[in-house]
């Protein structure tokens, strides 16, 4: 979805047909679009969630006409203004990853006044919206991205990636403890999925532990490991999906090469990486188990014979009277040849010189 400049007074422009505040759909003869949200999102405004409650609170204009609620769908020749400003044409799906320290917090906006993680991205740097979010105390790799949807396709349980921490927590356990959080857990009646959690350095009152899950809900890690008698004083996220933190130094960004994302036809993206996507070894096929004469590639694989080869359970020759036994004789038809037997060779007794 994309938007083109216009007259800056949010006037329709000429030829498009004005619509209702309060139009929950498009009429059956208007232009093909998407839902408002949706093409803000993709725009890089907001998260959908995000730009319902700027909806809400009347933020949103299209055509000129403040929008009451997000059930519209918006053409590409359609004008969106947020705040007033003209919303630009959606550029490239960008993909960032920030090392988030301690004591920010990953929203645009804090009523308190706190600190945000976007008041300390570059000046140069458009405007993103964060792919889920990490708690104030929490530290380690954060995901940013201008695209709202892309950012949602990456949030979601069904993408199957996982979030990998590593968690220092006040209290003693066992690895055997930690192994029955794969079965999934409930927390002051919150479900919780199966979380693969490992045993760094312990035992002891004071460890570090390694804890990978696929949900990432408010605060998981830290509620979770409470509720076995953990208390976590630290937690740093080291890996989301294919995306690890490294080396990046602590408060700095670096964007994600154009060549691991791909644009699906819903407009958000698809991460690809040999990491996560790469074909289990066992369902790889072996080259040293293909059978003589079977099509590898187009080619033939062909097996040689090796004389020297030792028999299984002879004395190290392939001669023998086990391998005469094992060896089929000849079958000679009528009028066949037979084959001379060969000479043996006898090697000349070396006479000594005098």
């Amino acid at each position: 979805m994309a938007f083109h400049p216009s007259d800056p007074s949010g006037r329709p422009a000429s030829g498009q047909a004005s619509r209702n505040e309060g139009d929950s759909a498009a009429s059956p003869g208007a232009l093909p679009g998407e839902r408002v949200a949706r093409a803000l999102a993709r725009a890089g405004v907001a998260s959908r969630r995000e730009v319902e409650r700027l909806i809400e609170e009347g933020r949103v204009a299209l055509n000129g006409r403040v929008l009451s609620s997000p059930a519209v769908n918006v053409a590409r020749t359609d004008v969106l203004t947020v705040d007033g400003k003209v919303v630009a044409e959606r550029e490239p799906s960008r993909l960032w990853r920030y090392h988030k320290p301690a004591g920010l917090i990953s929203s645009h906006n804090d009523p308190k006044g706190r600190q945000t993680v976007f008041d300390h991205l570059p000046k140069d740097m458009p405007r993103v919206i964060s792919v889920g979010r990490l708690d104030l105390n929490s530290e380690g790799l954060l995901l940013l991205t201008n695209d709202g949807a892309l950012a949602r396709e990456l949030e979601l349980p069904s993408s199957g990636l996982v979030r990998r921490y590593r968690a220092r927590a006040y209290g003693r356990t066992s690895q055997e403890k930690l192994d029955k959080l794969k079965a999934g857990t409930v927390v002051d009646g919150v479900a919780y999925g199966p979380i693969d959690a490992k045993l760094e350095r312990g035992p002891g009152s004071n460890t570090w532990i390694g804890v990978s899950l696929a949900e990432g809900k408010n605060r998981e890690v830290r509620k979770v490991l409470e509720s076995i008698g953990l208390q976590v004083n630290r937690l740093i996220r080291v890996a989301y999906g294919p995306f690890e933190l490294g080396g990046l130094p602590v408060g700095e960004v670096e964007e994600v090469p154009a060549r691991q994302l791909k644009t699906i036809s819903t407009g958000a993206a698809l991460v690809l990486s040999t990491h996560e996507r790469a074909e289990p070894a066992a369902a790889r096929p072996s080259r040293t188990a293909a059978r003589p004469g079977a099509k590898t590639g187009g080619a033939k694989v062909q097996t040689k014979f090796n004389p020297k080869r030792k028999a299984s359970g002879g004395s190290g020759r392939t001669g023998g009277a086990a391998a005469d036994e094992a060896k089929p004789k000849p079958v000679y038809k009528a009028g066949w040849a037979r084959p001379k037997p060969k000479a043996k060779i006898t090697p000349k007794a070396k006479t000594r010189r005098t």
